[in-house]
């Protein structure tokens, strides 16, 4: 199994990135997926999840409002628009896949992670 995923970068405050994430090897459309991020000297924490389908999302309060999780079932791929960034937002992003979990904001049931992607917000 292999989640790539791609589209961090360095943005100023107020500014927006798209991540993606291309899983392979693992039945996508029975999968929950879900980002989690990681800043510096911090734990990772839960930041949006999706389910199977993409009917039902969930969002940690602090992006509520301001990102955006989506996916394409017949690209294999899961989305993070991320919108209205604020430096607190600086972070490595990972997405992660839950096999059999219709969706999912808990770390511990997520079989597999991605290599992270890092956003750096300027003020």
């Amino acid at each position: 199994v292999q989640l790539q995923a791609s589209g961090g970068g360095l943005v100023q405050a107020g500014g927006s990135l798209r991540l993606s994430c291309a899983a392979s090897g693992l039945t996508f459309s029975m999968s929950g997926m879900g980002w989690f991020r990681q800043a510096p000297g911090k734990e990772r924490e839960f930041v949006a999840a999706i389910s199977w389908s993409g009917s039902s999302t969930r969002y940690a309060d602090s992006v509520k409002g301001r990102f955006a999780i989506s996916r394409d079932n017949a690209k294999n791929t899961v989305y993070l628009q991320m919108n209205i960034l604020k430096p607190e937002d600086t972070a490595v992003y990972y997405c992660a896949a839950a096999k059999g979990i219709i969706i999912s904001t808990i770390p511990a049931q997520y079989n597999y992670w991605g290599q992270g992607t890092k956003v750096t917000v300027s003020s």
